[in-house]
């Protein structure tokens, strides 16, 4: 080790499936409103429970009145547990490169407004997407900020969010230069956007790297969580987007369905979808950020922990989401 690299303090070992909290406070995508508080708050003391220890969130989560709602809910659920279920917990927040944040400093109010809705509970601190197809200048400036975090001890691990191979290789020299360790690249991945977990993908470039990728949107938006007849519900820009999707997906579908019953992955004695496109992600060496609103998700989501896709099940997955004609939206901020 250099002499003047940084002693930093070990991270806790990867979870096999994270939470994410994208939802709470949404109601442009997921309908929410605060009537939903309690069931969250049961939703959220169950996962803990059953050994969920990654929580993700966001400053820029919650749409219009309710922005920021996703921090303060899960800052107030973190603080109503006793300390020994509190310690073993990681909350990760990101923070969102908005034009105004500039500088070293530029997320230093942004930071203190996040620990604050937290409750002090906040121990990754995330970029929430680069700005290197429109302003390549901010992101250099943030990162060191973060950076400095980190140094200082005021979180214990630091992540990036929304970043392509390439810039990512970038940002993990830059970093690893000051002798900053990067735990985790967070993106969407799934059977509909698979691309990051191909071959040559950002998923190899995080194992040479030691990297832990974290798939945001693994149940493509509950596209891959019920067979192609059923109708999607909840808010119309879902239900537009299963409209365009979905009747490209039946194979996809009927081959999970398959896997999930060859397993005894079951959801009121129905095969369980979502537990095969979890266990997808999981076998291509990712972890699964998963949305969870009630306490059924909960449960499934934990029973998709005690088994694994076979080989030739992962294959057969891979191959048919290579040969689909529809993919989920990319997100505007994803570098390359």
């Amino acid at each position: 080790m250099a002499a003047d690299t940084i002693r930093l303090p070990d991270r806790p070992p990867s979870p096999d499936i994270a939470v994410g909290t994208w939802a709470w406070g949404n109601q442009f995508l997921w309908g929410y409103q605060p009537g939903l508080d309690s069931q969250l708050q049961a939703t959220f003391e169950r996962a803990v429970e059953l050994g969920f220890t990654l929580f993700d969130t966001a400053d820029s989560y919650g749409t219009g009145r309710f922005q920021g709602r996703s921090e303060s809910l899960l800052g107030q659920f973190v603080a109503a547990l006793p300390q020994e279920r509190r310690r073993p917990l990681t909350v990760a927040t990101k923070l969102a490169p908005f034009p105004w944040r500039l500088g070293r400093r530029g997320f230093d109010r942004a930071f203190r407004a996040s620990r604050q809705r937290l409750q002090g509970k906040l121990d990754r601190v995330q970029l929430h997407w680069s700005t290197a197809r429109y302003a390549p200048w901010q992101e250099g400036p943030l990162l060191e900020g973060l950076a400095d975090l980190l140094e200082r001890g005021e979180v214990t691990s630091l992540g990036v969010s929304n970043l392509g191979p390439r810039r990512l290789g970038r940002v993990h020299r830059r970093l690893a230069d000051r002798g900053v360790d990067l735990a985790s690249v967070q993106v969407q991945a799934s059977l509909l956007a698979p691309e990051a977990l191909a071959p040559g993908g950002l998923i190899e470039v995080c194992r040479d790297r030691g990297i832990t990728l974290l798939a945001y949107s693994p149940l493509a938006l509950g596209l891959l969580t019920r067979p192609a007849a059923m109708p999607i519900e909840g808010a119309a820009p879902r239900r537009l987007l299963a409209s365009r999707l979905r009747p490209a997906l039946t194979p996809l579908l009927a081959c999970m369905a398959e896997i999930a019953a060859s397993h005894g992955a079951l959801r009121d004695e129905k095969p369980d979808l979502a537990a095969v496109a979890l266990n997808w992600v999981r076998a291509h060496g990712a972890v699964p950020i998963v949305g969870l609103r009630r306490v059924d998700q909960v449960e499934s989501a934990a029973a998709a922990r005690s088994w694994s896709l076979q080989p030739a099940e992962r294959e057969a997955l891979d191959g048919l989401s290579r040969a689909l004609t529809v993919r989920m939206p990319a997100n505007p901020f994803q570098s390359a």
